[in-house]
């Protein structure tokens, strides 16, 4: 798939105009550089269409590599999805890498580093280590292993790689500034001790390079020109610069960072869309709640409305939040534009007309998309008892209610005017079925259907009415606000962001509405799953992987209008 985008330059590309102008790089590579630990979300496709677009307008290469060093939490299963996900979005690569294809290669590297006196074994435990790092006000201590000799460092250093010591019993540490005012230069541990099987390499490693230490030198290795990331990785930069130029390669790519995406009431965080899966929060990855790719798409989202919301979005250097209404109403753009037209009821009324005769049937041809008539027509059928939507009715209406009551008239979409003579109404109030009659002379193109009623609603006889179920969602998180994160550092020595308030706290619980007793057009119920549909008056809805036959499930994909936004307003 083509995707085309018209935009005005942004820094990035002055940046890289710039170097080409220099003669810092006579061409343009880049790399896009996910860790196969879960599925990528909404806020990866900014960064592919950032590495992939740059490299399509110089004239350049992107690479995909999986950064696959953390083996606990990685499979093939994440591997082949994340894979899907780029062709899906019609991005292609020009290199397929794997970090652990190099593992050989890195670990020679770490070597060669510890030779120059700049790397070494440190004993202590993970807890001593951090209370010797310091503060950002204060300077950490070295440590007492920091001055072991190159040879004492060499043999630790592959009887660690041989397996003969503990986990978290050793790591290998670069060798830089324990007084440095970047915590992330206080000699960063770049090699740790973890048993654990590798999806790609099995058992053959039990020590595996850390992110900082994988990550440059495998993009120098690549021949990467421009390592574009999101902007929590610049304070990494001095520490990427520092590794490439001490591991032997004299043009170190140019980092250049950008703001992540943020969305209203969006979960954008890998490590907390994996707790909502762990956690059965969400039923998977691919649930449609999800802002995963495998979600989106399995609830309905077309690909050209991520890349519109993406191209709206645009590129900066400073980290905002966009309102999720603007990915919503990118979605019904491309939709209101493509989907064809289909009634279904979602809470079904039984009406009846007494005026109309058992056994008769009225053809009524109704056009698949009234802006595009090469989409066809179909056929419904007029008989004695349909379906019309519980809210279209009410015993008691406001003024302003143009829908069906007691002694009230409204037009079916595409047929006749009906009048509610009579609602039964069962022990607890609840109204069971309408008794109507027809304006016989009224059907829609006849010399009669000029009269004017002030509402229309959808409907559905009995002949072509198929049980379905319907999903509705919500945002999944139940207030604009964003996660607040503070920084740690997690097992490893890795200074990682984590939720500073559990966010589970904030889940929508009315993320996600089943609608079981749902009745759609046969054209409908027979489509392929992934189909996508406008049901009049009640929004854009996809066929799910859960559909059986008798049984299809519809996810709603977005509703007409921006309900929630309405509903904030007057809550």
């Amino acid at each position: 798939m083509e995707m085309t985008e018209k935009r005005a330059s942004n820094f990035i590309e002055e940046f890289i105009e710039e170097d080409l102008q220099q003669g810092r790089f006579d061409h343009v590579k880049t790399r896009f550089p996910p860790e196969p630990n879960g599925y990528l979300h909404i806020g990866h496709v900014k960064a592919l269409c950032i590495d992939f677009g740059i490299a399509k307008k110089y004239g350049g290469k992107c690479n995909l590599r999986f950064d696959d060093t953390n083996p606990a939490k990685e499979d093939t299963v994440f591997v082949d999805g994340i894979q899907r996900d780029i062709e899906w979005l019609g991005f292609k690569w020009a290199e397929l890498h794997f970090a652990s294809d190099f593992f050989p290669r890195l670990y020679e590297i770490a070597c060669d580093l510890i030779k120059k006196g700049l790397a070494y074994v440190d004993d202590q435990t993970p807890e001593e280590m951090r209370l010797n790092r310091g503060t950002l006000t204060k300077p950490g201590v070295n440590s007492p292993y920091r001055d072991r000799s190159v040879e004492e460092n060499l043999d630790l250093f592959r009887r660690m790689k041989e397996g003969e010591f503990a986990d978290g019993s050793r790591v290998l540490r670069a060798k830089i500034d324990m007084a440095s005012p970047n915590v992330l230069m206080r000699d960063p541990t770049i090699y740790r001790i973890k048993r654990c099987h590798h999806h790609k390499t099995g058992d053959d490693w039990c020590i595996y390079p850390m992110y900082d230490f994988q990550h440059p030198i495998q993009d120098a290795i690549e021949g990467i020109t421009h390592s574009l990331c999101s902007l929590e990785y610049e304070i990494h930069r001095p520490l990427y610069d520092w590794m490439v130029q001490n591991t032997g390669f004299a043009q170190p790519p140019r980092q250049i960072e950008f703001a992540r995406l943020n969305i209203t009431r969006t979960v954008m965080s890998k490590r907390y869309l994996r707790r909502l899966v762990e956690e059965g929060y969400v039923s998977g990855w691919d649930d449609p709640r999800m802002p995963t790719l495998v979600g989106m798409r399995r609830r309905g989202y077309p690909v050209e409305a991520i890349h519109d919301f993406l191209a709206r979005v645009g590129v900066a250097k400073a980290d905002s939040t966009v309102d999720g209404a603007l990915l919503e109403a990118c979605v019904r753009e491309a939709l209101g534009n493509t989907a064809p037209r289909g009634m279904a009821v979602l809470n079904p009324l039984k009406v009846t007309f007494s005026n109309w005769e058992e056994g008769k049937v009225d053809e009524i041809t109704i056009e698949n998309h009234p802006d595009h008539p090469e989409m066809g027509e179909r056929t419904l059928h007029f008989a004695k008892t349909i379906y019309i939507e519980q809210e279209d009715f009410m015993l008691d209406p406001p003024k302003k209610f143009f829908r069906l009551a007691p002694g009230r008239e409204v037009r079916l979409k595409g047929a006749y005017i009906i009048k509610c003579e009579e609602a039964k109404v069962d022990e607890n109030g609840n109204v069971t079925e309408l008794i109507c009659t027809v304006d016989l002379d009224s059907r829609s193109g006849s010399e009669g259907a000029n009269r004017k009623v002030k509402g229309t609603l959808h409907w559905l006889s009995e002949i072509d009415a198929i049980p379905a179920e319907c999903r509705l969602y919500e945002p999944i998180m139940n207030d604009e606000e964003e996660v607040e994160a503070e920084t740690i550092e997690n097992e490893d020595g890795e200074i990682v962001e984590a939720p500073a308030k559990d966010f589970i706290d904030r889940l929508n619980p009315d993320s996600l509405k089943v609608l079981e007793n749902c009745l759609v057009e046969k054209t409908i119920a027979q489509s392929n799953v992934g189909d996508r549909f406008q049901f009049l008056r009640m929004g854009y809805f996809a066929k799910d992987p859960d559909s059986e036959k008798g049984k299809p499930v519809f996810n709603r994909v977005v509703a007409l209008k921006d309900s929630w936004a309405k509903a904030a307003k007057n809550g």
